[in-house]
């Protein structure tokens, strides 16, 4: 995800090593010469650039984009739903990383089928008409287990993300088949993807390493993937404006130069709070100095926020990074003029199936536009909406030249603006804030600015301007609507659009806001909706100039052919443009300038697109309440509207404004209460009874250890993954005959931040380590208890593995701290007297569930057995619920299931909620599995989450849902849920089409399991 992100945990990635950072600067004018020219050249002929912006099919383009992650919802019906939605914000493109651990959880077998086959996400983009951006690696960070790094890389011995021969060889097979089903999907084959991004955030090292940067590993991960068919041009993402691998910049260079930016960080627990000095001023001014020849490209811009086990939780993120800060800091990147700017995130997802990393918890929200159970409520995405849609109408803007931060515009000191220059008359944009980007003061102001007819003190009728607290504008001039000259408008633009002979502005105000406009031509002008009040029209020379309040009430005013909508923003958020498709459904990719292919739909909670069929106008939307749909600019071809596949009832205005009514009504349905389901429990940690039998488990007994970043402190390698074990619950047992010296074991685990630890020796409990969301490591002294002298003892010791350490610094190699048992001391003894054994997940890298990856399972019995799957035989197995729970320290395995019958037609959000009640302290863990896929992981100690999303798709909405829990009590009086349920959010009636259930395997016999 993001350089920034690593400057908060590098204390902890890297434990006690100093990290020092290097950067490199540009340098060097060569240029690369292993290029096929015929290749490249098809590329040019759809996607080039110039200093200001791309060009995609010859069409001038702000890439305008957000960022999905397509394994962080494996549900290959939804992606549409995504798509649909990012194109209903005005987005033009998508971002997406693939996590190399899923898809070659082996050395040498890549499995990209099922839920994590690309082709159809890539299908979803096209559907949509969404371009891509693909970012395959081989490391991407994104806060995934390894920084997407598969664990066995731990056992390469060569440095991470170098020329390191072992290491470069370690990718190829990886990149060979990713680059390569991302090369049949580039718009030269007919696909989505317009852009690769080779590597990501290479932009420093730690640790006294010196081979950084390293060139020739740059230009060897870039030649893999021109090797594999990629001819689209190569985009980098610097953390920060390091510089590195700028365009002309020598071996390993890039075609375009991007970095990302988070200026609010990651501390969520304040979110309220805007601290002094986060707000960029001098990014335009860094792009001119390092690639002044490429469009100004943010590849990762700050859309929310990750959150750490005892985080805030992303309610507090979502707070944060608000449509407050969206006003900000995102027209704070236009006044740079920005060409390419990407959301991190847009959605963000879930980390199901251990796919996380150790510093976050099972939800990956991220407080993004877009919530993780792909809600659409917050203002934020209302508020993206109304800058992308104006972004998409504005050409003009990406032609404008970013002036200098000045006070001159205005009238006080309090207010800084920062100018886009048109030349000759072209569009100017001028982006005013607080000088002091963090005040919540309401500044009245005047703006001074040159115009076409000269310089001008605005408004030009009396009264002033207005920019409440935590604000921003984009104030216009010269701006051209088709012929229509603008003049200037301190409301801001929404859209605008063509249709026949008419021409429709929607411009908008904040709350008690007094704005101005005026249209060159000299009009008369009159109001043809709405009240009069607060409204003052005046015709200067060959100006109409219009002065109006603010109002919750709609005005339409009519000036010559052009009619202009005066909106409250509140108002603004439930106008939508789709873009009008006259051959099929689907949108396409259509030309951003031709506003005549588009049109403003007024609804409510979304609309996803529009098309024509004969002369019959099809909406297809969601609503979540009783709506009035109006359609504003329908071409005259269309005679009859219908609404999600119905006819309406429709009636057209004195402003061939077309509406009609859609009635919404909650639907009846029942969920399951889970404290009443038929519950199977089984003892799910047998390993400590005194007959278990582990001869089938794995010997600990390599006197070396492959992982080149961490030396044995023990005789023989207890790292898990030296085994082939990287993920989820890890099981020891270490076997020894008692002397009658021994009095205590002091041990040193690792799992990562919030894992946990407990001890058996025999039956008998011995003690764990609950765990805290700060410590990934820990070393704990136990007393043991008296042990009789030539008897053989067991000690059985559960860890929980939170996932791996990301590795952003090169030198570092944090991603091989290693999981497991680092070291240990048995009193009386010489270590050399236990004997180990390890396990984990069911085969290890020879993973036994290859449709749900090599993730998805630890090492508990049940897992290892596969009762997590739906259907397991349960004969023989208690009748004990959850709720009950047990009374000492230990894990069980329940069981349930149960049926749903959800209402056809509608989008219900299923969330698994856990209470605390009167056990908030409480050390316990639980993981909750749906149908086989682990989509929970909570630890009640810690926290913050109590709350699981579960998509359609991995839920049954129409027939039976298996649910697997395992409980891991950590304390001497056991563990129960103090509450658990199944809660829905209000349903929404929807378009969306059918969503197909993934693969779920059912409960089999599994050979060899113990």
């Amino acid at each position: 995800m993001t350089f920034l992100f690593l400057l908060f945990v590098v204390a902890v990635a890297i434990q006690a090593t100093d990290a020092v950072v290097s950067y490199h600067k540009p340098n060097g004018l060569s240029i690369r010469e292993h290029e096929d020219p015929a290749k490249r050249a098809l590329s040019q002929k759809y996607v080039t650039w110039d200093e200001n912006s791309f060009f995609i099919d010859g069409e001038r383009l702000m890439v305008f984009s957000g960022e999905v992650h397509p394994f962080r919802l494996p549900v290959a019906s939804l992606y549409i739903d995504i798509f649909e939605k990012v194109k209903a914000l005005g987005f033009n493109c998508v971002s997406f990383y693939v996590d190399w651990a899923l898809v070659e959880g082996k050395p040498g077998r890549y499995t990209a089928d099922g839920i994590f086959d690309l082709q159809p996400f890539f299908d979803a983009a096209k559907d949509a008409g969404i371009y891509l951006l693909a970012r395959p690696g081989p490391y991407i960070n994104a806060e995934v287990s390894g920084g997407g790094f598969p664990g066995w890389l731990q056992r390469v011995n060569g440095t991470l993300r170098t020329s390191s021969e072992p290491y470069l060889k370690s990718t190829d097979n990886y990149i060979s088949h990713v680059a390569d089903a991302i090369s049949r999907s580039q718009i030269t084959n007919g696909g989505p993807i317009i852009l690769y991004q080779p590597e990501n955030e290479y932009s420093g090292a730690c640790c006294g390493y010196e081979g950084f940067p390293d060139s020739a590993y740059m230009q060897y991960v870039e030649d893999q993937a021109r090797n594999a068919g990629v001819i689209v041009p190569f985009i980098n993402n610097d953390g920060g404006f390091g510089g590195h691998n700028a365009p002309n910049s020598g071996q390993g260079a890039v075609d375009i130069y991007g970095h990302d930016s988070y200026p609010m960080g990651f501390h969520c627990a304040n979110p309220s709070t805007w601290a002094s000095g986060n707000l960029p001023t001098d990014f335009y001014l860094l792009h001119e100095e390092i690639s002044p020849s490429t469009p100004y490209s943010v590849v990762e811009f700050q859309g929310g926020s990750f959150d750490p086990w005892g985080g805030a939780g992303f309610a507090k993120c979502e707070a944060l990074l608000n449509h407050e800060f969206e006003r900000v800091f995102y027209k704070n990147e236009f006044s740079f003029g920005v060409g390419f700017l990407n959301i991190y995130m847009i959605f963000g997802g879930t980390n199901w199936g251990n796919l996380g990393h150790p510093g976050g918890y099972t939800s990956y929200d991220y407080g993004a536009a877009i919530s993780e159970s792909r809600n659409i409520t917050r203002e934020k995405y209302s508020e993206l909406k109304l800058l992308a849609n104006f972004a998409k109408v504005s050409p003009g803007y990406l032609l404008a030249s970013p002036g200098n931060l000045t006070t001159s515009h205005t009238n006080t000191a309090a207010l800084t603006v920062t100018p886009l220059l048109g030349s000759n008359g072209s569009s100017s944009y001028f982006v005013i804030r607080h000088s002091d980007y963090a005040s919540q003061d309401s500044v009245n102001y005047k703006l001074n600015v040159t115009t076409s007819v000269g310089q001008l003190a605005i408004p030009l009728l009396g009264g002033n301007l207005t920019l409440s607290g935590r604000d921003s504008k984009i104030h216009v001039v010269d701006y051209d609507l088709d012929g229509t000259k603008l003049l200037y408008s301190t409301a801001e633009v929404f859209t605008w659009k063509v249709s026949d002979n008419n021409k429709f502005l929607v411009l908008y105000g904040g709350p008690g806001e007094h704005h101005e406009f005026a249209v060159s031509g000299g009009s008369s002008s009159s109001i043809t909706e709405g009240s009069t009040s607060g409204v003052l029209s005046k015709n200067i020379g060959n100006l109409t100039v219009i002065a109006w309040d603010v109002s919750a009430s709609r005005r339409i005013i009519q000036i010559g052919s052009l009619k202009v909508f005066l909106l409250d923003r509140n108002s603004a958020y439930n106008y939508w443009v789709p873009e009008l498709s006259t051959r099929g459904m689907a949108p396409g990719y259509r030309p951003s300038r031709d506003t005549a292919s588009s049109l403003i739909i007024h609804a409510g909670y979304l609309v996803r697109n529009v098309y024509l069929d004969g002369s019959d106008l099809h909406v297809r939307a969601d609503f979540n309440a009783s709506t009035l749909i109006e359609v504003i600019g329908a071409p005259s071809i269309a005679k009859q509207l219908f609404i999600n596949g119905k006819k309406a009832n429709t009636k057209i205005d004195k402003n061939g404004i077309w509406s009609a009514r859609v009635p919404y009504s909650t639907p009846e349905f029942q969920l399951p209460k889970l404290d009443e389901l038929k519950w199977r429990s089984i003892d799910t940690l047998p390993e400590i009874k005194n007959t278990y039998d582990d001869s089938a488990w794995t010997r600990a007994d390599h006197e070396y250890t492959n992982n080149s970043a961490n030396m044995l402190k023990t005789p023989t390698s207890l790292f898990s993954s030296d085994y082939g074990f990287h993920s989820g619950t890890l099981l020891y047992r270490g076997h020894f005959t008692a002397s009658g010296t021994e009095d205590f074991l002091v041990i040193q685990t690792q799992g990562g931040n919030a894992y946990g630890h407990s001890i058996w020796i025999n039956e008998t409990y011995v003690g764990s380590w609950s765990g805290s969301g700060s410590k990934g490591a820990y070393n704990a002294n136990y007393t043991l208890p008296a042990l009789q002298t030539g008897q053989n003892y067991v000690f059985t010791i559960v860890v929980d593995n939170m996932g791996l350490e990301e590795n952003l610094y090169v030198g570092g190699d944090v991603m091989k701290h290693p999981r497991g048992i680092i070291d240990y001391t048995l009193s009386g003894r010489v270590a050399d007297a236990v004997s180990w054994k390890i396990t984990g997940n069911l085969g290890g890298e020879d993973y036994y569930d290859i449709i749900r990856g090599p993730l998805n399972e630890g090492g508990l019995y049940a897992e290892r057995q596969g009762f997590h799957q739906p259907q397991p035989i349960t004969l023989g197995w208690n009748s004990s619920s959850p709720f009950t729970g047990f009374s000492k320290p230990g894990i069980s395995f329940y069981s349930a299931s149960f049926d749903l019958d959800m209402p056809l037609g509608y989008d219900t959000s299923l969330f698994f909620n856990f209470g605390n009640n009167d056990l908030s302290s409480a050390a316990y863990r639980v993981q909750l599995f749906v149908n086989g896929y682990q989509f929970g992981k909570y630890v009640n100690n810690i926290g913050p989450q109590t709350s699981f999303p579960v998509p359609e798709g991995i839920l049954n909405y129409h027939g039976a849902n298996w649910l697997g829990l395992t409980l891991w009590a950590q304390e001497e009086n056991g563990a129960k849920l103090g509450k658990f349920e199944l809660i829905y959010t209000a349903p929404v009636l929807t378009s969306l089409g059918e969503v197909k259930s993934v693969d779920q395997p059912k409960y089999r016999t599994r050979k060899g399991a113990y």
